[in-house]
């Protein structure tokens, strides 16, 4: 007996293929999107509460964040150049994470599938920022990277694109079951990642590097052959390693550095070496609060991405491990939310922002304690950088969004 091929939104084929996507009937997308009447009667599992653990532990990190911007950019912040405001920092991160949390409970607003109608705008525009960035900016240590909004601020095309790639790419791999059965298809999403990740390195390679792993992850995962996605993404890899290695002198005495930091204490491998004192310097409880001596000058920047050696400093080890723990929540959340999810484009966007967050913080901590060569990643919710915090903070509601809707949480 021949299959019906349409079904409504929450429906499944009756199908054993994992691959298959559930969709909207098929003769009237328009419509399952925007008339609420239809809407309600489509979804079949109701809306729940949203994830509590993981608002907690976001909200947790959130404040933590600005707490150590506060304490860690005080000697920054007391200088001629900041106007000797001591807040300057600390309130630019404040209102960061204000509009985190307003973005947060606006997307919560609504179902997460709406989300398709942005993916490819957002995708769109986010590479034409990540274009635009180095012509119209000025030079800021030596990279293109912000836009400067008035009211706004500083804004991070990159931290845009990383959200961007994850739905647009999200929505692509899950849209039919034969897009990922062919060499072609295959090629089509390794493609539209590398698009991305190739203009993000542009300005900044360790954060192209990011966007790269978040979206091999999403194709792993959507990949029912895993075979041409290694392939792929070995090719993707070789030329980003060769572009690292051959493509500025630079980042081979990074390496250097990294490998032989006392050789180069005065030149490259200065900051790994003040984070290794600092770390060292906090034992297990730290210094206390504000107590921290390296950030006195001793680590150029230290609110930025290197925050993570100040915690060490002044809360020690075991205020280490409690950050560390409540990211492991995060994660551990965001997998079981993915896993959950009522289809695919849910699971693959909630695997993409559990793994956007995950490679951030295993990349950071790495940098920190001199584990592999020095990078600018940031520490989510941490490091100073309102772009970060407000981009990182929408997708967590992203991924609030859908655990409303899960099978299970």
């Amino acid at each position: 007996m021949a299959r019906n091929n349409t079904a409504t939104y929450g429906q499944s084929y009756n199908s054993s293929d994992p691959y298959e996507e559930r969709r909207f009937v098929k003769t009237s997308p328009a419509r399952s999107v925007f008339n609420k009447e239809n809407a309600k009667s489509e979804i079949q599992i109701k809306k729940k509460n949203i994830d509590s653990t993981l608002a907690v532990a976001v909200g947790s990190l959130v404040f933590i964040g600005i707490l150590m911007v506060f304490s860690s950019s005080l000697f920054a912040a007391s200088t001629e150049k900041r106007g000797f405001d001591t807040l300057y920092f600390v309130r630019r991160q404040t209102i960061a994470a204000v509009i985190g949390f307003v973005s947060m409970h606006v997307v919560l607003k609504f179902r997460y599938q709406y989300l398709k109608l942005f993916a490819l705008p957002l995708y769109i525009l986010s590479n034409i920022l990540l274009v635009l960035v180095q012509f119209v900016t000025e030079e800021v240590n030596g990279a293109h990277r912000w836009f400067d909004v008035p009211i706004v601020g500083s804004v991070q095309p990159s931290e845009i694109a990383k959200i961007g790639l994850i739905l647009f790419l999200s929505l692509v791999v899950s849209r039919q079951r034969e897009v990922l059965k062919t060499w072609k298809s295959h090629g089509y999403a390794a493609f539209l990642i590398l698009i991305t990740a190739s203009l993000v390195a542009w300005g900044n390679l360790s954060t192209g590097i990011v966007v790269f792993v978040i979206g091999a992850a999403v194709l792993f995962i959507a990949s029912p052959y895993i075979f041409r996605f290694i392939a792929l993404i070995s090719a993707g890899g070789l030329g980003v390693a060769a572009f690292i290695i051959f493509g500025d002198p630079f980042r081979m005495d990074r390496i250097q550095a990294w490998l032989n930091p006392e050789a180069f204490k005065d030149g490259t491998g200065y900051q790994t070496l003040q984070s290794l004192y600092a770390i060292g310097s906090g034992g297990l409880f730290g210094l206390g609060l504000g107590q921290s001596r390296q950030k006195m000058g001793f680590i150029p920047e230290a609110h930025t991405d290197i925050i993570f050696s100040i915690v060490c400093e002044e809360f020690g080890f075991l205020g280490a491990l409690l950050i560390l723990s409540l990211f492991a929540i995060l994660i551990w959340r965001g997998i079981k939310i993915a896993l959950n999810a009522t289809d695919l484009f849910g699971s693959f966007v909630a695997a993409g922002i559990t793994v956007m967050i995950a490679v951030q913080v295993i990349l950071n901590v790495a940098v920190v304690t001199a584990t592999i060569p020095n990078t600018g990643v940031p520490l989510p919710f941490i490091t100073y950088g309102g772009s970060s915090l407000a981009i990182s903070m929408f997708s967590i509601g992203i991924l609030l969004n859908i655990s409303r809707y899960s099978k299970e949480t």
